[in-house]
């Protein structure tokens, strides 16, 4: 389970927008439940995009039409079941029936039904009004990998709110807290790596922090079919470098005949990323290592250990996000400081 503030905090230090003048209350205002959260989050977010411009693109039609506009449809237009002195016309039209669009009205549409003030319910039914001719979609059958371009990049936090808010509709919650495990794995992977790669490079502008390719060190430079490999987050400053490999799994080992481990493809994963990485600087004195981080889970055992690997330091650990705020910055702290801050003699 994880406190709804630290939700805050984690979406604030994944997407920039929330550090942008108008949602400086979010972070002192107390929510009784996710859903309050979510829901303040994109009535601020939404009237800012309003004021913006809304997302509009041209979407085709088709219609019998007294006078022409656009293109005729010469086929269509010649069918005798056409109304006399009618021509069948195709055109474009600019809507605000953007699949984006369709996605905030449905989940505007879900929170008018749940648990949030009379307030908010007032608000979201303003907002509702801009969008009075996009369509609902079905919540099953919503596809949330979408693409961004410059004039529509606002909407990423917008959407990935809206992915929240439906996966926790869909699910039981208790008051404060949220059970994150419960949501899609693949889409909340991206946050918790987002959160931590934003921390350090927000934190630590002296830390260089990036997620960066490793090349493949090669005897003879063939690389045909070798798949990419990119780390999650490189920090490195000076001669220290940490790949981290962030994981969010409903179960952070994996078991066999009682016997719990590690995730063997992480630790492979890792281990690759790692060598290949030392080999790269290997005429430098740079000091390479790795790590496994697990978001935390509710079970008895957890990684938690370092081990030396043929010359490099591979470890797996845990982030503890059901804890105050200020016990997570105290654990990625740490980490900084164990692997890449030098400690003065």
């Amino acid at each position: 389970m994880i406190p709804i503030k630290n939700i805050y905090y984690m979406l604030s230090y994944a997407f920039y927008e929330l550090h942008k003048k108008g949602y400086e209350r979010l972070e002192t205002e107390n929510f009784d439940n996710i859903l309050e959260l979510f829901s303040e989050i994109l009535i601020l977010g939404i009237n800012k995009q309003i004021k913006r411009g809304i997302d509009k693109n041209y979407q085709n039609h088709s219609e019998q039409l007294s006078t022409i506009k656009g293109k005729i449809d010469i086929t269509e237009s010649i069918n005798p079941l056409i109304k006399h002195k009618q021509l069948v016309c195709e055109y474009d039209e600019l809507t605000t029936n953007t699949y984006k669009n369709r996605i905030i009205k449905t989940t505007l549409m879900q929170l008018l039904r749940s648990d949030i003030s009379k307030t908010r319910k007032k608000k979201l039914k303003k907002i509702l009004l801009y969008l009075d001719e996009v369509d609902i979609l079905e919540l099953n059958g919503i596809n949330w990998n979408l693409k961004y371009n410059r004039n529509n990049q606002t909407y990423r936090m917008l959407i990935n709110v809206c992915y929240l808010t439906i996966m926790s509709l869909l699910q039981k919650e208790n008051k404060g807290y949220i059970k994150l495990m419960e949501l899609d794995e693949e889409n909340m992977s991206r946050l918790y790596e987002k959160f931590i790669l934003e921390y350090y490079r927000r934190e630590h502008p002296e830390v260089k922090a990036e997620s960066s390719y490793i090349n493949w060190q090669l005897d003879d430079n063939f690389d045909l079919m070798l798949p990419t490999m990119r780390s999650d987050i490189t920090l490195s400053q000076e001669n220290r470098v940490l790949i981290i490999d962030a994981k969010y799994y409903q179960h952070s080992l994996q078991e066999y005949y009682d016997n719990k481990s590690i995730h063997s493809n992480n630790l492979y994963q890792i281990f690759t990323y790692v060598k290949n990485k030392d080999a790269e600087l290997k005429d430098t004195e740079y000091e390479v290592s790795g790590m496994l981080l697990y978001a935390k889970t509710d079970e008895d055992v957890y990684p938690g250990y370092s081990y030396s690997m043929s010359g490099n330091r591979i470890s797996a650990r845990t982030l503890d996000l059901n804890v105050v705020f200020e016990e997570i910055r105290e654990q990625l702290e740490g980490i900084l400081k164990e692997f890449i801050v030098k400690q003065k003699k």
